[in-house]
């Protein structure tokens, strides 16, 4: 596929999610009085922009890999020295703008507000889905299983009905690949109906260099069996409003909570991070998705939404985990930390935000065949 067929999608999606997950923070800072001075999609050099009625200028950069919303007399780093020499330095009227001279809560809320704006942008796509597309209630019923597989030496058979795997209730035949590729435990368990009788069975997964729906390349576990599609359609049902927010708060916490567990393999050094990927792999897969159509579009949109409100939500320097962690010490301690010290997380953030983007950069071209 040509480079503008995957670059057009995924800038049309990265604007959106970064721009929602910006406008999180802008709200909650002009909710408390914060002055803020720049709005980007993006960094680097500016493209176009316009300042508004409040000062703010309203821009977009070169470089689409993110933004930033920039509040007046906004410094990395903020000790109770240097509170001081902003009183001294600002006039009264100026001071009530002040970010870092706002009470504690209001600075975490301003903070939070960015990643908590996706997970929201994540539900209401979600939830617009099931209203007016609907969600997918096939059954999952065994068609087949192949002999000496996993599935046929833990005795799976043919006419059962899954149920669950690995706790998480299967509600559509498309969630089965899903529960069992996201598992982190080397064996699965499945309860299945079997002749009006439930009971659990455990599936021990081969893993295999296979390729995702889209063709790319990706381990995948497999248990070998053939799942039952009645007239090879999907029996898709549309949900009223509160059936829809809930399935769709349900997505966003298994999103979540697979993708913790996920970290937490590749941190002990169990998972794979061979499936880790960056902004090449991100603008691929979402190029791949826009060709299938509008609505699959905006499911990766909910799916990338949620990823940077987790990752915004980890305790690294730069990243608003961050800076709230440093907002848990000051409320801990009573006093921010010294400057000092903050610039010494921030020097370890900054190297390890370095090392993860050389890292996933590095699985994209290899992804490419470039290495």
């Amino acid at each position: 596929m040509g480079v503008m067929n995957f670059l057009i999608p995924f800038l049309a999606l990265i604007t959106v999610v970064v721009f929602i997950h910006e406008y999180g923070h802008y709200y909650f800072a002009k909710k408390y009085g914060v002055g803020v001075t720049d709005f980007s999609i993006g960094f680097g050099k500016e493209i176009f922009g316009w300042n508004d009625k409040s000062g703010t200028r309203w821009k977009i950069c070169w470089i689409p890999l993110g933004g930033y919303v920039k509040f007046f007399g906004d410094r990395n780093v903020f000790s109770q020295s240097e509170q001081q020499e902003l009183i001294e330095k600002y006039n009264e009227n100026d001071r009530k703008k002040l970010f870092i001279l706002k009470p504690l809560y209001q600075r975490a809320l301003i903070v939070a507000a960015g990643p908590l704006a996706n997970f929201l942008l994540a539900i209401l796509i979600f939830t617009m889905i099931n209203i007016f597309v609907g969600k997918d209630i096939t059954p999952a019923i065994i068609d087949e299983v192949q002999k000496d597989s996993p599935a046929y030496k833990a005795d799976l058979r043919k006419g059962d009905k899954i149920l669950s795997i690995d706790g998480n209730k299967v509600e559509s035949i498309l969630e089965v690949s899903t529960f069992i590729n996201t598992s982190t435990s080397e064996t699965i368990e499945f309860k299945i109906l079997r002749n009006d009788e439930k009971f659990s069975v455990f599936v021990k997964p081969n893993l295999i260099d296979g390729q995702d729906s889209l063709g790319n390349s990706a381990k995948k576990r497999i248990i070998g069996i053939k799942l039952s599609l009645p007239g090879n359609e999907f029996n898709r049902q549309p949900l009223g409003p509160s059936k829809a927010i809930y399935y769709s708060l349900k997505e966003v916490w298994f999103v979540t909570t697979t993708s913790l567990s996920y970290v937490g393999k590749i941190i002990t050094g169990s998972g794979d991070s061979s499936q880790l990927g960056g902004p090449i792999r991100i603008a691929k897969i979402t190029g791949q998705v826009a060709e299938h159509g509008f609505v699959p579009f905006l499911s990766i949109m909910a799916y990338i939404s949620i990823s940077l409100g987790l990752i915004n939500l980890f305790p690294i320097p730069m990243l608003d985990g961050g800076h709230l962690m440093f907002y848990l010490f000051e409320k801990i301690l009573g006093k921010p930390l010294s400057q000092k010290t903050q610039e010494g997380f921030f020097r370890i953030g900054l190297f390890l935000l370095f090392s993860l983007m050389f890292f996933v950069t590095f699985n994209d071209l290899k992804d490419l065949g470039l290495f």
